[in-house]
């Protein structure tokens, strides 16, 4: 796979949701491509167990503690920083798989929280160093269920169509400036942690997602769809790329071999 180096004013790369999954894989895709990553996440004994593997293996890496959902703390953060090549916002997650009528309107709040206000705070805290490089890349890392609905995922769905207006906005009004603004939609992704947040931590119901599913996507096969986009020459801009298993059609079209 051919790949662009990063230019010396946009070498670095800022990750949300790195302590793990999309944002660790990505993380160490990007620093083996070339960039200097800054990992953030709220798990600071995760993120500096990231940043130390990366610099073992020859990449570079700083973790910084940060809550993307507190602006205050996000703006200080952004204070550090002159300018900066990527920013890959993949923090975020689902709660709960209730209908409507009895989904938890805590779990809801927690969710858009997360995934849009989350991303809002970051992205509008390095936009200014994220043009001052001259040559800018916003990824949101969104979901297909940004992009189609099924039952017992309003919230999430919610959210993540959330995420996926704002990412699609941000790129019209920005038009012009030396900023992309990247989406990647990943379907079923098979990781340690998403499924058993969503269930509260039971295991069983987490498993049940992925029966029979031969082979879901792995964190590491959707950090190099990002990486892949985020290193195109800097006039090409992927604008959505949706990426799912080939057992999987749609949201609620899956082929299981039970």
């Amino acid at each position: 796979m051919a790949t662009a180096a990063p230019s010396a004013a946009s070498r670095i790369a800022v990750v949300t949701g790195a302590s793990g999954g999309i944002g660790a894989a990505t993380a160490r895709q990007l620093a083996s491509a070339g960039y200097r990553v800054v990992v953030t996440a709220r798990r600071k004994d995760r993120i500096e167990a990231l940043a130390e593997e990366i610099n073992a293996t020859g990449g570079q890496a700083t973790a910084y503690a940060l809550d993307i959902t507190d602006r205050a703390a996000v703006d200080e953060f952004a204070t550090a920083f002159k300018t900066i090549g990527v920013l890959i916002n993949n923090a975020g997650g689902a709660l709960g798989a209730d209908p409507v009528a009895t989904g938890d309107p805590a779990d809801w709040r927690t969710m858009y929280e997360t995934n849009v206000l989350g991303t809002l705070n970051i992205t509008q805290a390095l936009l200014p160093a994220l043009t001052a490089s001259g040559d800018g890349t916003v990824v949101v890392v969104s979901s297909t269920a940004g992009h189609g609905t099924y039952e017992g995922g309003a919230g999430y769905v919610a959210a993540k169509h959330g995420a996926h207006v704002l990412a699609e906005t941000l790129r019209l009004e920005i038009v012009g400036t030396p900023v992309r603004v990247i989406e990647v939609a990943p379907g079923m992704v098979k990781t340690d942690e998403f499924a058993l947040t969503r269930f509260g931590g039971d295991a069983e119901k987490a498993a049940k997602v992925y029966a029979g599913v031969a082979e879901p996507l792995t964190a590491d096969d959707v950090a190099d769809t990002i990486t892949w986009a985020v290193t195109r020459p800097s006039h090409v801009n992927i604008d959505l790329l949706v990426v799912r298993p080939r057992a999987q059609a749609s949201n609620t079209k899956v082929h299981r071999e039970l």
